[in-house]
């Protein structure tokens, strides 16, 4: 089951903030997912209400859109945090310790891989591969990589925000 964010936008909301984007684009099929990157982009996840503009505009099934939405890892339907923690699963990473640091960051941070924090400010999510093997384990938090990654280090690197959770 397919589980969609309760959105707190407006249709006008919506629609204003997706005409910029439309602008750039001839309402061809083959145009569908730059229009999601972008739409994501925006609004930092895909909003039920902007799925439905799109396939408007397209002439797509929404069926379609969700379908395309939900094949592809990178397009999420709920909202992200305001910072993204992505820790590496990848062979060179969990041979040195990837799991433990997941686990401290799942601590650190009160939620599961998956999960945003109540406050919005993180999201924190498993990756196959960052590309960093030689730093394994490794993290980043939005565009930043962290490497050798120790439990201790997940404080460090979260700051302020680790000692706000028991």
């Amino acid at each position: 089951m397919i589980t969609l964010a309760k959105d707190t936008l407006t249709k006008a909301d919506v629609q204003d903030s997706l005409k910029d984007i439309f602008s750039h684009y001839e309402g061809e099929k083959h145009e569908l997912i730059p229009i999601l990157q972008e739409t994501q982009e925006k609004f930092r996840y895909l909003p039920a209400a902007a799925m439905r503009e799109i396939s408007r505009f397209l002439g797509v099934p929404e069926a379609n859109i969700y379908g395309v939405s939900t094949f592809y890892a990178q397009f999420k339907l709920t909202p992200l945090g305001k910072k993204v923690v992505r820790v590496c699963r990848g062979t060179a990473c969990h041979v040195r310790g990837s799991g433990k640091v997941l686990a401290e960051m799942e601590k650190q941070l009160g939620i599961k891989a998956g999960e945003t924090t109540d406050d919005m400010e993180y999201t924190l999510e498993t990756v196959a591969c960052i590309g960093a093997c030689a730093l394994a384990p490794t993290m980043t938090i939005d565009s930043e990589t962290f490497g050798k990654m120790t439990t201790k280090k997940v404080a460090e690197v979260l700051g302020d925000r680790s000692s706000n959770k028991g």
